[in-house]
Formats: C-alpha cells, sequence, structure tokens
C-alpha cells in the first residue's frame, strides 16, 4: 500500500489479516497449500492463489506456478530459461493473470484469499503488492506468507496490523477459528 492508498487503521479489523512468517527451511508454499485445501474441502469458499513448484530430473526446483484457487487453472509465473538455467525470471504476464485471479475472489466475496507470499518482489513494490493492498482492504479475511527476511517490509507494508503465524496447520487453523468465533459480517 502506498502513503496515499493506505486506509486507516480504523477501516481494517486487524485479526482478518494473517501472514505465515517462514524460515529457509519451511515449504511454506505446501503447507499453505494443504491448509486450503482442507478449507475448501469443508465448504469454504476459498480465492486468490497458492503456489506450486516444479522440479526437474533431479530434485531442483525448475519453475513456478501460481493455482487460482477458484477454477484450479494453473498459470506458470516463471520464465522457462532452459533446461541448464538455475535462475528463474518472473513472468510479467502471469503475474498479471494471477493478479486477476485474486480481483475476482474480492469481487466474488469468497470467505478468504489467499496470496500465495509477500516476499522480495512486493517488498520492492512490485509482484502481487497492489492486489495484496486490495485484498486487504476488502474487508475479507486475507491469508499469506512472509518470509523471516521480509518481516521488516511487511510491517512497513501494513502499519503493523495483522496476526503473525508459526508454519504450521495448528497455527493457521487456531487464526481461522478465532477469526470465525467472532466474525462480524462483511460489507
Amino acid at each position: 500500500m502506498t502513503p496515499h492508498d493506505r486506509p486507516e487503521p480504523a477501516e481494517l479489523n486487524p485479526p482478518r489479516l494473517a501472514a505465515i512468517l517462514y524460515g529457509p527451511g519451511d515449504d511454506a508454499d505446501t503447507l499453505l497449500d494443504a491448509f486450503v485445501q482442507g478449507l475448501v474441502q469443508r465448504g469454504v469458499r476459498v480465492g486468490g492463489i497458492v503456489q506450486r513448484n516444479t522440479r526437474d530430473e533431479i530434485g531442483r526446483k525448475s519453475g513456478m506456478d501460481v493455482i487460482d484457487l477458484a477454477n484450479g487453472d494453473r498459470i506458470s509465473i516463471c520464465l522457462d530459461l532452459g533446461s541448464g538455467s538455475t535462475a528463474c525470471k518472473l513472468d510479467a504476464a502471469g503475474l498479471a493473470e494471477a493478479g486477476m485471479a485474486v480481483h475476482r475472489a474480492i469481487a466474488a466475496h469468497a470467505d478468504l484469499i489467499v496470496v500465495n507470499k509477500f516476499s522480495k518482489q512486493e517488498a520492492s513494490g512490485s509482484g502481487l503488492r497492489d492486489e495484496l493492498a486490495d485484498a486487504i482492504t476488502s474487508g475479507i479475511p486475507v491469508l499469506t506468507a512472509v518470509p523471516q527476511k521480509c518481516i521488516e517490509d511487511w510491517r512497513d507494508f501494513t502499519g503493523g496490523l495483522g496476526t503473525l503465524l508459526s508454519p504450521s496447520q495448528p497455527a493457521m487453523e487456531a487464526w481461522w477459528h478465532d477469526l470465525n468465533s467472532r466474525r462480524e459480517p462483511i460489507g
């Protein structure tokens, strides 16, 4: 959020925003995906995106896709730089498509909006930063993941609002249960 479009703190409901704070040894993508799939099985209308990484024949990460939670579409967000490359260049077209999935979730008034992560790109003002800001200010609960190395950027972005969760299913379940036990109607 930029200073001109950041809502006043009174407009936000801090418990509706949660971020999984993860370290180098944590698989936040798989953890978030598993949590979301459990919610969907219970009938929760989850929108937005989760990330699924692709691996080459020896197990190295070779690409990144996000899954549109509304329709299951797989969206590549990483340009293929060839079989010898260990680098990944984010695909602007893929990111734009992923951003549209977040906006569709907002428009559909999903029960929960998931944005796979707030990381280097979002911290620098690009990536899915604007879509994440729109989701946060929509009044719909939002869940994302933040690497420990970006925690100060996250705090700057959110003004210190929201809940930080440990990278565990019980922590996410407790947040979701607590949120729904005192949930006010949206809108």
